[in-house]
Parts: C-alpha cells; structure tokens; sequence
C-alpha cells in the first residue's frame, strides 16, 4: 500500500496550489466571521472587475470568457445577496451597468484586510525575508508560466 505523500512529496505547482487553497481558506473565515458566509471564492472573479469600473452584463462576460446568460445568472445571485447593483449608464439610460453595492465594498476590505493579517502572520512565523523571498520566487515563477498578464489585467480565471 502506497504511503500518503507529505507536502515535500508533491510538485511545485501542486504545493502552490494547495497553499493558495489554504490561504484561500483563511480569508474565507474571516469572510464568514463578518458576516459574508454567503460568498463564494468564484465571486471573487466577478469582483475584480468591479473594483475599478462598471462593465455591462455583456462586457462582465467577456471579460470571464463566459456567456452572457452566465454572466446574467452571477450577476442575479449577487444583486440578490446585496453585494452588487445595476445601475443606469449616466450616458444612456437604457443601458445598465453593474457596480458594487456598500456590502460588496465591505465584503472587498475584510479580504483584503484578511489577506494583509495572513502575511503578517507569516511574517512573525518566518520572517519577513523568508516571506519576501517566497512571494518573489513565486512571482518569478508566474512570469515564467505566463501568468503575470492575466493579474495585470484582472483577467485571472481558474484553468479549464
């Protein structure tokens, strides 16, 4: 019978994967504690372009390389869970654009306050060199998979 492998065992991708799990975890609790246990890390794809712009359903889809009827139904869930709105184009009011509502900004600033307090903890567990050294090797190891234009471009999708 095969033994269970150890994180020393598994790949670097997998081991940068499964910590990206973890981390992912940790902001989640957090999420949950404050009050947004509704939310799904597969928002988190539909938030990052509403950080800094207003894109129609259509325009959202394309941005997530999805359809706009996959796009219409995130959308719904999330004007449903009061995170975001639709509101009118200032410029025509038939068109409508979607943008976050007071609870998805406040759903925004406790993952990122969750992610600072998750780097300050490694910090004191590791030390603040070993944890900048880590996250520039990983960085380099994104630019070397061709990653970094997707983050640059809030286009970050999970793989097929």
């Amino acid at each position: 019978m095969p033994q269970s492998p150890t994180p020393h065992d598994l790949d670097t991708g997998t081991l940068a994967l499964f910590v990206g799990f973890a981390a992912a975890s940790t902001v989640q609790a957090e999420l949950d504690a404050r009050g947004h246990a509704d939310l799904r890390m597969s928002h988190g794809y539909v938030f990052q372009h509403l950080l800094y712009g207003r894109p129609t359903v259509g325009e959202l889809a394309e941005k997530l390389d999805m359809t706009q009827q996959g796009a219409s139904k995130a959308v719904a869930e999330l004007e449903r869970l009061g995170y975001i709105e639709r509101l009118p184009d200032p410029g025509d009011a038939r068109v409508r654009r979607v943008a976050l509502t007071a609870r998805g900004r406040a759903a925004v600033a406790t993952a990122l306050s969750a992610r600072a307090a998750l780097d300050e903890r490694l910090r004191r567990r590791f030390g603040a060199p070993t944890v900048d050294a880590a996250r520039a090797l990983l960085a380099e190891v994104l630019e070397e998979l061709g990653g970094t234009a997707a983050v640059r471009h809030r286009a970050v999708r999970p793989p097929r």
